[in-house]
This record gives structure tokens, sequence and C-alpha cells, in this order.
């Protein structure tokens, strides 16, 4: 695996965001801790690992819960709601990223952002400034780590997924236009006072194009694609990906009144 990483380009002091599918890898000896501590290895103790840990289960306006509630009755939806646990950035699991980021997060070192949507984790010297300061109405934006992976010329590794996992071009949706539409989210979190919903708007995201987008962007050349075990791996930098999502996005999007 380490040959792997170091073939494709993973430098040692990197700061890295990775998505990573565990499964595509084949067999790996040890598992998800194998796969996290080759790429600890490489990135060397001046390095910083970065992974999405987000936990959408906890919100009753996306798509993981409204699958959870198909074909209950409105006193069992009321129900459902009331056992929903609120967001703890020490204990809540990921939901749907994978057995890698579950292990970092899970980490003694680890930090995690305190989005109760779309957090982040981070182990390095990095980690504090990247995973502080998530605002909670600013999923992926500018108040949020994947801005401080931007300003921190942050590569992304993608493990064996596509680019419709790459979470840097949402940034993207916060940029490439000045009135990017906009929606409702609630959550449930605990500020110290007791299990609570919170509700706030922000961009609505929307990914249903990035494959596309990814196609595109590695048409220019500027992707490293290889191999890590079984997986396609590809690798390149954070900033070069959302500034050209930005502008495909502002080109094949249409625009939004407000």
């Amino acid at each position: 695996m380490v040959t792997d990483l170091t073939a494709l380009g993973v430098e040692y002091g990197q700061v890295l965001l990775v998505h990573s599918s565990l499964r595509s890898l084949g067999h790996v000896e040890g598992g998800e801790g194998a796969v996290v501590s080759a790429l600890r290895g490489v990135l060397g103790p001046d390095g910083t690992l970065v992974v999405p840990t987000g936990t959408s289960a906890n919100s009753d306006t996306s798509p993981l819960h409204r699958d959870a509630i198909t074909g209950m009755s409105a006193g069992e939806v009321a129900a459902y709601r009331a056992r929903m646990p609120p967001y703890d950035p020490a204990t809540t699991p990921t939901n749907v990223m994978g057995r890698v980021p579950e292990h970092v997060r899970r980490l003694r070192e680890a930090l995690r952002s305190a989005h109760p949507l779309t957090s982040f984790a981070a182990v390095g010297p990095l980690a504090a400034k990247i995973i502080d300061g998530h605002a909670r109405d600013c999923l992926l934006g500018e108040r949020s780590p994947l801005a401080r992976l931007y300003d921190a010329g942050a590569s992304v590794l993608l493990l064996g997924v596509g680019y419709d996992k790459c979470t840097a071009f949402h940034l993207a949706e916060y940029r490439y236009t000045r009135c990017p539409q906009r929606r409702a989210y609630r959550a449930v979190v605990d500020d110290g006072a007791g299990r609570t919903w919170c509700a706030f708007e922000d961009v609505a995201l929307d990914d249903s194009d990035f494959a596309i987008v990814g196609a595109a962007f590695e048409r220019t050349g500027v992707v490293r694609v290889g191999r890590a075990g079984q997986a396609r791996a590809r690798l390149f930098s954070l900033p070069d990906a959302v500034d050209y999502a930005a502008r495909w996005f502002a080109a094949h999007r249409l625009p939004q009144s407000r």
C-alpha cells in the first residue's frame, strides 16, 4: 500500500483529504487500520490527514432520513424523531462515509469539526487549523474545513471512489455565483442545555453532476491516476479542483434568481 501511494504521488508533509472505499482495495491485511497507517506513514509527522465524517442521519431534511421513515405512520415518524440522538463530535458515528473515515475519527489524537451534518476529522499538525470554526450555518463553504483545506493547498485522494464522492466540488457551489440556491436544513444538537433541534439555511448542495465535472477536470491532465491495491486511485490539487468546478458550474448550471 505504501509503495502504491508513493508511486501515485502522495508525499511527505502533504495536507491530504481522502475519500475511500475499503472494499474496492481488495483484501488488506489489517483492514481500515492498515490503510490509515499507510497513509500516515507516507505523510509523515509533518503531514495532515483529513477525512469527511458526515452524519446525515442526524437530520430530518436528508435523503437518508427520508429513506428511514418510508412507510411509517405519522406517529411512528414522530417517535423516530424523538429517539434521534444529538450530534456529539466525540461519539457520533459517521454515516455512509466508509470504514476508513470512521477509523480516523476514533483515533485518540483526531480532532473533529462541530457541524452536526457535514463534519470532518483530521490528524496531524494542521488538524486544529483545518477543523476549528466550522460554522453551523455553513455546511461546506467558506466557514468550513473545505475552505481551510483550500487555503492550505491541500491535495485530494480518491481511493477507490469516483468524482461523485469529491466533497471539494461542493466548495465551488458556494463560489461560482453570487446567489447560489439555498434551502432549509435541520439537525439534532445539544449545546449544553439538552437535546434540541436546530434549523438553518444554507446553499442547496447538489452532487448530481459531480461525475461529469470530474471527468472533464481529469481531461485537463492535472490528475495523477494509478492503483492502490485493486482500486483505481486519483490524486489532485484541491484548489485546482475547486477552481475548475466553479468555472464549470458557471458555464453549465442555470443561474439562480433571488
